[in-house]
């Protein structure tokens, strides 16, 4: 029996490591609380709220020339598939509030404009896609997260197409 501890209580500190978390977060680059919540063993799903800065859609937004952007309230929801617990944790480094690599399913919605410099179709725009990307807990609490790829982008008014590169930043702190 004791020759079984020390593997027992090793596999389960590894099976401990390698599972998702429950996370709330509070998010600098565009303000917002957010919440991770475990689906599986690898996989979490996050909703967050915030204002956030963004650019314009070409057959969404219409403006002259220049710098666009769009300052508005969002809505950005993602279900997230993590695949590299195992590896990290081989070389010692820290899992710890789902600190991993991942693929991603992510809806992404803003509201009303609060400041912009161009015209929008509608008031309200989605883009959906998958997503490749990559978050990390560092020091006692902050969080960085970046993930990019392509997505559908429409509105209300059935406006749409394929942008092909989306690219998130965030940086925050795990609460």
């Amino acid at each position: 029996m004791k020759k079984l501890i020390l593997p027992i209580l090793l596999l389960s500190s590894f099976i401990i490591s390698a599972q998702t978390q429950k996370v709330f977060r509070v998010n600098i680059l565009n303000p917002g609380a957010e919440i991770e919540l475990p689906t599986s063993e690898k996989a979490t799903f996050s909703a967050g709220l915030g204002i956030g800065y963004g650019g314009g859609y070409p057959d969404l937004t219409f403006n002259d020339s220049g710098f666009i952007y769009i300052i508005s309230p969002f809505l950005d929801l993602q279900h997230k598939w993590f695949y590299n617990f195992e590896k990290r944790s081989g070389k010692n480094k820290t899992t710890e509030n789902n600190s991993a690599n991942f693929f991603s399913l992510r809806l992404i919605s803003r509201g009303p404009s609060i400041a912009e410099n161009v015209g929008r179709t509608s008031d309200f725009d989605f883009a959906i896609g998958p997503t490749w990307g990559i978050q990390r807990k560092f020091n006692k609490n902050l969080h960085l997260l970046f993930d990019v790829g392509p997505q559908y982008y429409f509105d209300t008014e059935g406006n749409g197409n394929i942008w092909p590169i989306m690219v998130q930043i965030n940086i925050g702190f795990d609460l």
